[in-house]
């Protein structure tokens, strides 16, 4: 492509190749003036399309690197050369007259590697290209300058204790930006700066291996590993870096538990129930997790009977527990073995073994204040029925095991005796009863009795009423201090007691049910008409065996067949029963086997009925007998149609006579004499004319009396004395004078009863001139009208006269 180049490296200091290159610019030349009668071969002697750079070099100028130089270019300025490419025209520049090549800056092979540019030589005037175009490449040559880098670092590794020399924990790997393939800028050898003699590196891979054997987690379970890469083989010069590498050492069950003491000792209160906590036991294992689960046991037969031990929750103490109820006064201690064991076992660690160990325990049972224990855990008593109050039934019986000489008091909590049908002796605990039982009534009687605990100090006999010592102790009935039961240190048990009621032949045979049967007519002799059943109440034995017995004799109209199972068979004898009207009542007697014997007799009804082909009831003859006599549902029906029509009538009839009453009362009370009238306004005063008709208290003016003697009020007049008419007056007069007429008419009237009429007005008056309504002081107060002197009604109103009719003496 070139004529003629010629480079020229700063370093070597001189030009070369130049005659070389003088064909190759014939030969451009000739294919530059076209094809002509013969092709000349191009001959190129020289390759240089790749040149170097040191990277990193910095000088005061900028450095040449080449040169390019063509044949075509005689020394006259007429060529011209051009650079292009990566970097061309600010890394890389050429001096076109010259074609001198400089750098301009330090360069980074890390950043780039490599430029590709092209050269060409141009005519300056006509910038017509002098030779094609050519390519080249400009290295950047590298040099150590840069360290190794671990990018992952730091490092976490686990690695099982005890490990064998040689183990491998973790590969770190470390990185060098220098080119691999130039020298030993990126050839990088591993050490161990910290970590020995614990650990060890592989120079060429990175891998970190255990240095020693049996590591010991409990000794030390942490390591922190330096480990340096360095490059240029790790030769002096050479550039380093370094991370570190946490090595934790992870448990393994190599260490067998071990219990810090040989014995270890505990106490317990006797009260203690089964489930109670005594004390806890730890046998120590340095190992971790899994590997110190453990497992607790109790290796004597004694102290498994009346304590268990377990694991707790976490797998590491031992819960030692009450497994039975303790008694201090049966044994005051407890000594047994304990084992410890690895639940988890390593078969590779054996040879430390074995894992478990074995310590001693010690209980001491310590006494407490206890409740007297009874006899017996429950008492089974018998009491015939029947029997007397106070009769003996049995005797319970309880003592103080902490103190003997203690007192017992006995009673009966009050809810299992509702019925209070015993009593109990409250110094020996004698039960009797307080009522005559009745087995068929109840059979069991289950009672709670209370035994309290008493000192010799506070006893204080009470009466035979259950619950009087207890109160008198401050103990409620059922036994439990009144209060803070821990302020009494009074104890109290219970036991049930059972009695048994036996029974006694108190009770008569009787039949099953009432027995009300029926036969037909036409039944043959002997056919069976009803199985009677029989029923004692007493309790099954000879009591209870009851036989059955009929009428006797030829005359029987029935026979009774007793089956020996406590039932009868009805028969219909050989000779039928006559027909009747009413039923046939047959007589059974009963009687048990018990002693003494016990009898009854009851009544069977059997009605002679007539019956269909198949069996069934037609009618009987009590029935058809008393139908034309009885009445039927039709005229009962008509019976109490008619009942209700009367009384239907009965009560329109009241009504209506009661309505027509109360129509004449309230035409009666139309009558202005006798009208009240009475207003919730509260108005104000005789000027207050408007709540009602002043003009129904009005009088005409000038109503003269009836003439004649006045009439007697004390007797009914045989004829009413017309009344005068009223003419209307001429306007309103004076309300005092109004009232004084009405007085004076009242007065008159024979009609009228001899007792005061209390008539009420709407008027208040300013001091009424008329004085006093009643009849009786109108004479005596002044009022207008003639007036009939009591001493005219006989000796019987002598003494009405002396107080009402007696005159004042006139004043001096």
């Amino acid at each position: 492509m070139w004529g003629l180049v010629r480079l020229l490296l700063a370093w070597l200091g001189g030009w070369g190749c130049m005659g070389r290159l003088a064909a190759p610019a014939r030969a451009w030349e000739g294919a530059r003036r076209g094809p002509g009668p013969a092709l000349l071969r191009t001959r190129r002697s020289w390759v240089w399309n790749q040149f170097f750079v040191i990277e990193e070099y910095a000088g005061p100028e900028p450095v040449l690197i080449g040169k390019l130089h063509s044949d075509v270019d005689r020394g006259e300025g007429r060529t011209k050369y051009l650079l292009t490419g990566e970097g061309a025209g600010t890394v890389f520049v050429i001096d076109e007259a010259t074609g001198n090549i400089h750098v301009t800056k330090s360069l980074d092979r890390e950043e780039k590697a490599q430029y590709v540019l092209l050269a060409q030589a141009v005519d300056r005037a006509s910038n017509r290209p002098l030779e094609p175009p050519s390519e080249f490449i400009i290295k950047v040559q590298d040099i150590n300058d840069n360290p190794p880098i671990f990018p992952l670092g730091p490092y976490h590794a686990t690695v099982p204790e005890m490990s064998n020399v040689g183990t491998s924990v973790i590969q770190v790997t470390a990185h060098d930006a220098d080119d691999p393939s130039y020298g030993n800028s990126a050839k990088l050898v591993y050490t161990v700066l910290d970590g020995l003699p614990f650990f060890s590196v592989d120079p060429q891979t990175g891998v970190v291996r255990t240095a020693i054997p049996n590591m010991d987690r409990e000794t030390q379970e942490e390591f922190l590993v330096v480990i340096q890469a360095k490059d240029m083989g790790g030769h002096m010069g050479g550039l380093s870096g370094s991370t570190t590498v946490t090595v934790t050492l992870s448990d393994v069950n190599d260490n067998p538990p071990k219990f810090p003491q040989s014995l270890y000792q505990f106490s317990v209160v006797e009260t203690a129930g089964p489930g109670t906590l005594v004390g806890r036991l730890r046998a120590q294992d340095p190992d971790l997790g899994d590997n110190a689960l453990m497992a607790y046991s109790i290796l004597d037969g004694e102290g498994s009977e009346a304590f268990s031990i377990s694991t707790d929750a976490q797998g590491r103490d031992g819960l030692l527990t009450v497994r039975k109820s303790l008694d201090f006064e049966t044994r005051h201690s407890y000594s047994f073995r304990v084992e410890a064991t690895n639940t988890l076992i390593d078969p590779a660690y054996l040879r430390r073994g074995p894992f478990k160990d074995v310590a001693s325990v010690r209980i001491a049972v310590q006494d407490a204040p206890e409740p007297p224990a009874f006899t017996q855990a429950a008492y089974h008593l018998v009491v015939p029925e029947n029997k007397a109050p106070g009769t003996l039934v049995g005797q319970v019986s309880a003592t103080d095991l902490d103190s003997p000489a203690s007192l017992i008091r006995y009673s009966i909590l009050p809810h299992s005796d509702v019925e209070r049908c015993f009593s109990i002796e409250p110094e020996d605990g004698t039960i009797r009863t307080a009522v005559p039982l009745d087995r068929e009534a109840r059979a069991w009687h289950n009672l709670t009795v209370l035994a309290t605990e008493l000192g010799e100090e506070s006893w204080a006999p009470g009466g035979p009423g259950e619950g009087s010592s207890l109160l008198a102790e401050g103990l409620s009935p059922s036994g439990s201090p009144e209060g803070n039961p821990q302020d009494s240190s009074a104890q109290a048990s219970r036991v049930q007691v059972a009695i048994q009621t036996l029974d006694e032949n108190d009770n008569a045979p009787q039949l099953a049910e009432p027995y009300d049967t029926f036969v037909c007519d036409s039944a043959a002799p002997g056919q069976l008409i009803q199985v009677i059943r029989a029923l004692d109440r007493d309790e099954a034995g000879n009591s209870s065996r009851v036989s059955l017995q009929g009428p006797l004799g030829p005359d029987a109209n029935f026979t009774v067949r007793d089956n020996q199972d406590g039932s009868a068979s009805l028969l219909l004898p050989s000779r039928p029963a006559p027909p009747r009207q009413a039923p046939y009542l047959v007589p059974i007697e009963l009687w048990d086997w018990g002693t003494p014997a016990l009898s009854s007799t009851a009544t069977v009804t059997v009605s002679m009925c007539r019956c269909r082909p198949d069996g069934s009831v037609a009618s009987c003859r009590p029935e058809a007998q008393l139908s034309p006599a009885g009445l039927s549902t039709g005229a009962l029906l008509a019976i109490v149609t008619c009942v209700g029509t009367l009384l239907a009538l009965v009560v329109l009839f009241a009504a209506l006579r009661r309505q027509k009453q109360e129509a004449l009362m309230v035409l009666e009370e139309e009558d202005v004499r006798e009208n009240i009238i009475t207003y919730d306004d509260e108005g104000g005063g005789e000027e207050d004319t408007e709540a009602f008709d002043i003009s129904a208290l009005q009088n005409p003016d000038g109503a003269l009396p009836a003439p004649g003697p006045p009439a007697r009020r004390d007797v009914l007049p045989r004829a009413r004395a017309p009344r005068q008419p009223r003419a209307p007056g001429p306007g309103p007069a004076d309300v005092a004078q109004l009232l004084a007429l009405r007085l004076r008419e009242a007065d008159e009237d024979p009609s009228v009863p001899p007792y005061d009429s209390v008539q009420v007005y709407g008027y208040e008056g300013r001091g009424s001139s008329c004085g006093s309504l009643s009849s009786l002081g109108s004479e005596a107060g002044g009022a207008p009208g003639p007036a009939e002197p009591l001493d005219d009604w006989g000796p019987l109103f002598r003494t009405l006269a002396e107080l009402y009719g007696a005159k004042e003496p006139p004043a001096p």
